[in-house]
């Protein structure tokens, strides 16, 4: 029984070493590919991590902050789901890049538990930019406000490096490019203005629509059953 369990795991180790390898592949030099590892145990992380992939991204930070500690500790975790304020202090000490921030209150939580662990901590700013309400996200106007807002000013604890989007759950290919490319506009004039000096990432596309996101701008793609298999 135990000679099945093994074997069965080694043939998932070897996917998921082969999977990954082969997205890197696929990747162009200026993608980064975040790993997403929910759900996932740290036997499958483990296998991506000798595979040579360095970033994972966890959508709850429990599960992120327990990993973190069982994990090697060259490894940049990426919180990529929505983020309640009142968990924001267990990620703190390490979370490398925080995908989805969506309002101003975060924003500050954010800058407040960077500053008590002595750390800058870099930003996403989640744009809505589906057609589902089920989807967060701040609105163009939201965004505008943020950014010219004193409260965002006076942060000296979190830099913005960038946008993060999700294009509706469709297969209308069309749509989801017009989705991208309108959030790829709204980077683009945020870059014109000059006003994040930091601020290179455009973080969109997931295991079903990243070959697109990428030919629409995207220097950052979030790809978990591609790499790792279906979740249960």
């Amino acid at each position: 029984m135990n000679f099945n369990k093994n074997s069965s795991n080694k043939i998932k180790h070897m996917a998921i070493s082969t999977n990954l390898k082969h997205i890197q592949a696929t990747l162009p030099q200026n993608v980064t590919l975040v790993a997403v590892s929910k759900t996932k145990p740290v036997s499958d992380l483990m296998e991506a991590y000798h595979a040579g992939q360095r970033i994972f991204g966890e959508n709850k930070i429990q599960e992120m902050a327990e990993k973190w500690e069982q994990m090697p500790k060259d490894i940049q975790w990426h919180m990529i789901g929505h983020v309640q304020t009142n968990k924001v202090k267990f990620m703190a000490p390490f979370v490398h890049l925080i995908h989805a921030v969506d309002s101003l209150k975060l924003l500050q939580e954010i800058n407040k538990q960077a500053l008590k662990n002595n750390r800058t901590i870099d930003c996403l700013l989640q744009l809505h930019i589906a057609d589902e309400e089920t989807k967060f996200g701040l609105d163009q106007p939201e965004l505008t406000a943020l950014l010219q807002s004193k409260t965002f000013l006076e942060m000296r604890n979190i830099r913005i490096v960038g946008l993060m989007g999700m294009a509706t759950f469709t297969e209308n290919q069309d749509q989801i490019k017009k989705e991208f490319l309108a959030l790829k506009s709204i980077f683009d004039g945020i870059v014109t203005q000059q006003q994040l000096p930091h601020f290179d990432t455009l973080s969109m596309g997931m295991s079903s629509d990243y070959p697109l996101a990428i030919t629409c701008g995207s220097t950052m793609v979030r790809v978990g059953s591609s790499i790792f298999g279906g979740r249960n």
